[in-house]
């Protein structure tokens, strides 16, 4: 094979990943099996697809060896073919971040009035998380916390958190944080605690952000009761270091 023919076929693979990933809704996808593995109908119902368009986008991630496929029962269920998938997703996220001011303009206008989301010291915030000093929130699904989180972290699923809120300390502040900067539950969540008189902040930052940022992650389920004074305190039913 000649050099040019050579660079050719090699770059022509390189292009399988990219035509994979040039997608809206793929990008989405990714986004999400990041946090964990998923089945086709909770992946779509997450993204807002069709079951069949969400397969056909898993599909085509498939065929760029992305992602991986397992048939457990009637469903099928996919994940990330491995870690280095997740980090080129947030190398992608953070190059777009850098050249496309549209990024930051389209965030800005979503969160613009929203209460609790003015620009926190994004440094002190995390410190405060990883000395214990507040009380930190998983506003994702249960089995995305139970794929990996932050140690200590108290799992309570957007869906749920009005209902819950009697288990909530209200003398401590409270950081909930979801899926990244461009997930909207956390954003949901400190409206929904600071209207109820809580003192609430958004961390924007992902597991996955903060995993490469040093912070140990753990997998597993956890049971929680409330203190007798209301307080939310933290009874690990787990832990698993990932």
């Amino acid at each position: 094979m000649q050099g040019r023919r050579f660079k050719a076929a090699v770059y022509e693979q390189f292009a399988r990943v990219g035509k994979a990933v040039a997608n809206p809704a793929r990008l989405e996808l990714l986004d999400l099996l990041c946090q964990g593995p998923r089945t086709v109908e909770l992946l779509a119902g997450e993204a807002g697809l069709r079951i069949a368009n969400a397969s056909q986008h898993l599909k085509v991630l498939r065929a760029a060896r992305l992602v991986e496929a397992e048939k457990q029962g009637l469903f099928v269920s996919y994940r990330l073919a491995d870690q280095a998938v997740c980090d080129f997703f947030r190398s992608l996220r953070g190059l777009a971040e850098s050249r496309l001011a549209e990024v930051g303009e389209i965030t800005r206008s979503f969160l613009e009035g929203r209460e609790g989301m003015e620009p926190v010291d994004r440094r002190a915030l995390l410190a405060r998380v990883r000395n214990g000093e507040v009380t930190v929130l998983d506003v994702r699904p249960a089995e995305e916390y139970a794929a990996g989180h932050i140690p200590g972290a108290l799992s309570v699923p957007f869906k749920e958190l009005e209902r819950r809120l009697t288990e909530l300390p209200r003398d401590r502040e409270i950081v909930a944080y979801c899926r990244g900067p461009y997930c909207v539950l956390a954003v949901a969540a400190v409206e929904l605690l600071n209207a109820r008189g809580f003192n609430a902040v958004r961390l924007s930052d992902s597991v996955q952000d903060m995993r490469a940022q040093g912070f140990p992650l753990v997998a597993g389920l956890q049971r929680w009761p409330a203190d007798a004074d209301g307080g939310a305190r933290s009874n690990h039913k787990e832990k698993e270091r990932i």
